[in-house]
């Protein structure tokens, strides 16, 4: 599990790694760093991948899509708890960047924000057909692995699923919110997150903020 495998390619996208824990109608965020979505080859094998690196390394290498980079990396322990295939990057080196800037349209491109400015603006929630057909590419989409604790006096039941958010903005053509989601809890109750959840998160900006 420790192997460093290799890897290089171009960019297609630069998102935030962000873990979500839940706990019936509580939840809670974890920033780890952020994700590159690497059109290329990995231990020899040419895919798309996840490479997930820590708020450090992206501050030092600004990286953004378009971008050609070679690394490093070991396969994640536990997928349930990353989108990611590697993590613990190194000998991380960018071998060309492209001179045109990003669209100013949708889905967003650039360098990616600091991990502050997504804790700050809140996110809704993000169907996960649209996220799949029109934002792994864009800078303010997410994919977390949402940890459910559906039990207080039992905590290690837990339940995993992946869960997709946009921290773009409100006037955003893309954006499509997807139907509500529920949270097990215990003896098979059930919460369901509804729009104001999202709207309260989301409410200090304006639409095209």
């Amino acid at each position: 599990m420790n192997e460093k495998l290799e890897w290089s390619g171009t960019l297609l996208g630069v998102q935030p790694r962000i873990r979500l824990t839940r706990s019936f109608d509580q939840r809670s965020h974890t920033y780890l760093g952020f994700v590159l979505l690497v059109d290329g080859e990995l231990d020899g094998v040419q895919r798309q991948f996840l490479v997930a690196i820590g708020k450090a390394v992206q501050a030092k290498h600004q990286f953004s899509a378009g971008d050609r980079v070679l690394g490093k990396g070991v396969r994640v322990p536990d997928p349930r708890m990353e989108t990611a295939d590697l993590y613990k990057a190194s000998g991380l080196k960018v071998l060309e960047r492209p001179e045109e800037e990003s669209p100013a349209s949708p889905p967003f491109g650039g360098v990616a924000p600091a991990l502050e400015v997504y804790r700050e603006r809140g996110h809704r929630r993000l169907a996960a057909r649209t996220y799949a057909s029109k934002c792994t590419s864009c800078t303010w989409g997410c994919e977390m692995p949402a940890e459910m604790i559906i039990d207080h006096w039992n905590p290690d039941v837990r339940r995993y699923r992946m869960e997709t958010f946009c921290y773009g903005p409100k006037s955003c053509a893309l954006y499509r919110a997807g139907p509500t989601r529920g949270v097990p809890g215990r003896k098979g109750m059930s919460y369901e997150e509804e729009d104001w959840v999202d709207e309260d998160a989301t409410g200090h900006r304006d639409l095209d903020d």
